[in-house]
């Protein structure tokens, strides 16, 4: 029984030993197998690998992946024109040299971040300083990233470290600054309206009284069209009555008798003084009076 259970255990520790011999790497990362401190390999290819169990050999990890550098809070710089900007970047990188690195920060990559933002705000400081804030924010941008870039790799390749991109995210000017472009910015968006609003209204009037102007052009010819057919029309009537009237002269007498008599009795009221025995009662007297077949006129 004891035979047994010194075989289990001895078992047991073997394969604990040559579980401790094996580790695999993954394409995400790079394998670097140091001994008491020193570095004996790098493995970067993905696979199964085999090491001495440890104290003798040990495996440390690093991420092969592109990793950023996205600080929470801009940095200020000064441009040639003396002007305060804050300046919020970020930058892409990846390890280049596992053994390069892991002597320069211990695998660490906090330390490693820590470095690289020093070298970035350097080389930030020495481009932006020398131009202007409208070749940072546009006309040089290309420029200034590219330049960035190139200082930034010539300083973190001698710490195994490669450079993906440098991206600047946001470029502003401090408070202060800030209100002083916003109060210039509304004057002249507010000098620019009232431009164009004087502009439309020198145009409203011009358009407002050239419509004044159709209107009574078109107003006046209508009333000389209206009045040339309204003579027409009582050119034409008057000859109607004129030809109609003509065939019946006495009813046509009687009848303009009965409009004016119309037009003058229109009310109780109506009061007209004048001789009964005028000619304008002619038709209110009995036909044997005047002599002719004119229609008689019934007086109450």
């Amino acid at each position: 029984m004891n035979k047994l259970a010194t075989f289990i255990i001895a078992l047991c520790a073997a394969i604990l030993v040559a579980y401790s011999t094996i580790f695999v790497v993954d394409q995400r990362s790079h394998a670097i197998v140091f001994a008491l401190g020193e570095v004996k390999s790098v493995i970067s290819e993905p696979g199964l690998h085999f090491k001495l169990p440890p104290p003798f050999q040990n495996v440390l990890f690093l991420d092969k992946r592109i990793l950023t550098i996205d600080t929470n809070s801009a940095d200020r710089f000064v441009t040639s024109e003396k002007k305060n900007i804050l300046v919020d970047s970020f930058v892409k990188w990846r390890i280049k040299d596992p053994r390069l690195y892991f002597v320069s920060f211990n695998g660490e990559e906090r330390r490693a971040q820590d470095r690289m933002s020093q070298i970035i705000k350097a080389a930030l400081n020495d481009e932006i300083t020398k131009r202007k804030v409208g070749e940072v924010i546009s006309t040089q941008r290309g420029k200034v990233m590219d330049a960035i870039k190139k200082k930034v790799s010539d300083e973190t390749k001698h710490i195994g470290v490669e450079i993906v991109d440098v991206r600047l995210k946001r470029v502003d000017y401090v408070e202060q600054i800030n209100n002083s472009v916003y109060d210039r910015m509304k004057a002249e968006r507010t000098r620019e309206a009232n431009g164009l609003r004087s502009t439309g209204a020198a145009e409203s009037e011009e358009i407002r009284a050239d419509a004044d102007k159709q209107r009574l052009v078109i107003k006046a010819e209508a009333n000389r069209d209206a009045q040339k057919i309204r003579g027409a029309g009582d050119a034409e009537a008057s000859q109607i009555y004129a030809q109609a009237f003509s065939q019946s002269p006495e009813f046509y007498k009687f009848y303009r008798s009965m409009e004016a008599y119309s037009a003058s009795f229109k009310s109780k009221n109506d009061i007209l003084v004048v001789d009964p025995n005028s000619e304008f009662f002619k038709y209110f007297k009995s036909p044997s009076s005047i002599g002719g077949n004119a229609p008689a006129v019934k007086t109450k």
